[in-house]
């Protein structure tokens, strides 16, 4: 169900979104232009494919408009909101909490307002976790933190009982902010909900650092983690040029999608090689990554600089056992570590010096606060979130597609992890900026020559 899919069958996907019912009740928001319904984002701007669409006729595939509506479903007066932060950490988590409770109080009106500590854990009552009440005075100096003043964990937990607690607390809507995992769980307590008739809304704030949602074009905290991994490569880089045959090599987030690691590599123009999980590598060989080491050190250079995004080359553990975190996902093997001792091994067998300076910041990129545009993106994806909950919506992720904010079905957001194509723009423009495919044929010795 990735974009493309859809565009080349769009008869076959159904990208409406669900409601816990109608709206009848007049938005207190003044002075907005509000959102209809039937305003949609359209899933591309390719003219070709446009008039394709116009001349036979079909609809453009679309999305839902975010925004807020003239009518709401929630009367702000009787709503009892609830958010919850699950997975691994990510900047800008406490931004969208801080956001999140300033549009429900001061746009809306809404005196109830609860913190479910530690991800789903909090809403499963064998855990004794007891909600945090949540104001503007509570959050007001939050975002200058990283991380989440929730706390935050992986792990299922049942839905039936997670949907009790909140009809317990008479909850009535719920924010999830994460990532694949934590919209799943998402859907499934919607799914609950709806098998109870509850007007319950359930809303999807996309969290993946990796920015690999299908059908959403940006997540909050790519760009300060891209930013905060700018800063380590230029580090590894000085290093590097301190050493004869320096190597500063360092291993950035991106389990399945290398964006960090490609956008990283553009930004600072330092790199010399950029491995991404989408661009399979050999070590051995004529066109491996040993001998393209050794062609870059042939032409005079005497340091390299090398980013590999931490789900690169696992192809190369090909006897090491499967492992899953508490969520599921499939934990990588440490391709930074192995590269290290590979590359070591391969100098020394050859004769030739190498010093190789290796950085890990994975912990540091993903524990910092949002910063600049990242922080402004937190506070409009939660303003949506927010006006897409009173209007009553429900199994949705809020999301970003060309530029406009959008309402995505649970569902298709996490059918597919949008990946680094190798025969597009932004590959391209790595291999322009690295030249490391100069390294890996061999061309660069044979200008040299």
């Amino acid at each position: 169900m990735t974009k493309e899919d859809i565009l080349e069958n769009p008869g076959k996907y159904d990208l409406s979104i669900e409601t816990v019912g109608k709206g009848t009740l007049i938005s207190p928001m003044n002075g907005l232009r509000f959102v209809d319904d039937t305003q949609r984002e359209s899933l591309t701007t390719d003219i070709t494919l446009l008039e394709k669409f116009a001349k036979t006729g079909n609809p453009v595939p679309s999305l839902e408009a975010a925004g807020p509506r003239h009518t709401i479903y929630h009367d702000p007066a009787w709503t009892r909101a609830a958010i919850v932060t699950c997975g691994g950490l990510c900047p800008g988590l406490n931004n969208v909490i801080k956001s999140i409770v300033q549009v429900l109080w001061f746009d809306y009106g809404v005196r109830n307002i609860f913190g479910i500590p530690y991800g789903y854990r909090g809403l499963n009552p064998k855990y004794g976790y007891a909600p945090m009440v949540l104001d503007p005075d509570i959050v007001d100096n939050i975002q200058e933190d990283g991380g989440t003043i929730l706390g935050s964990s992986r792990g299922e937990q049942d839905s039936s009982v997670m949907v009790d607690t909140l009809m317990r607390l008479n909850i009535n809507m719920l924010f999830c902010i994460g990532g694949d995992g934590t919209l799943r769980g998402a859907r499934d307590i919607a799914a609950e909900i709806k098998r109870r008739h509850q007007p319950i809304s359930v809303i999807g704030i996309p969290k993946t650092i990796d920015n690999d949602l299908n059908l959403v074009d940006r997540t909050f905290g790519f760009e300060t983690a891209v930013l905060s991994a700018c800063d380590v490569i230029t580090s590894a880089h000085n290093e590097a040029n301190g050493a004869f045959n320096g190597l500063g090599l360092v291993k950035l987030m991106g389990r399945d999608s290398g964006f960090i690691a490609a956008d990283a590599a553009l930004a600072t123009t330092v790199v010399n090689f950029c491995l991404i999980p989408e661009v399979p590598f050999e070590l051995e060989g004529e066109g491996g990554l040993f001998k393209a080491l050794e062609n870059r050190y042939a032409i005079g250079k005497t340091h390299a600089v090398m980013v590999v995004a931490e789900g690169a080359g696992q192809h190369l553990f090909k006897d090491a056992p499967e492992r899953k975190d508490a969520s599921g996902n499939i934990l990588k093997n440490d391709i930074g570590e192995y590269l290290m001792a590979m590359i070591n091994d391969h100098f020394a067998k050859i004769g030739k010096e190498i010093n190789i300076k290796y950085f890990d910041p994975s912990y540091t990129v993903r524990s910092i606060p949002a910063k600049g545009t990242d922080a402004i993106f937190c506070y409009q994806l939660s303003e949506n979130a927010v006006h897409a909950a009173m209007a009553g919506k429900t199994n949705m992720v809020v999301g970003s597609m060309n530029g406009n904010f959008t309402h995505i079905p649970i569902d298709f957001a996490v059918s597919e992890r949008r990946k680094v194509q190798p025969n597009g723009a932004l590959w391209h423009a790595v291999l322009g900026a690295t030249r490391q495919q100069d390294y890996f044929t061999g061309r660069s010795a044979k200008r040299k020559k």
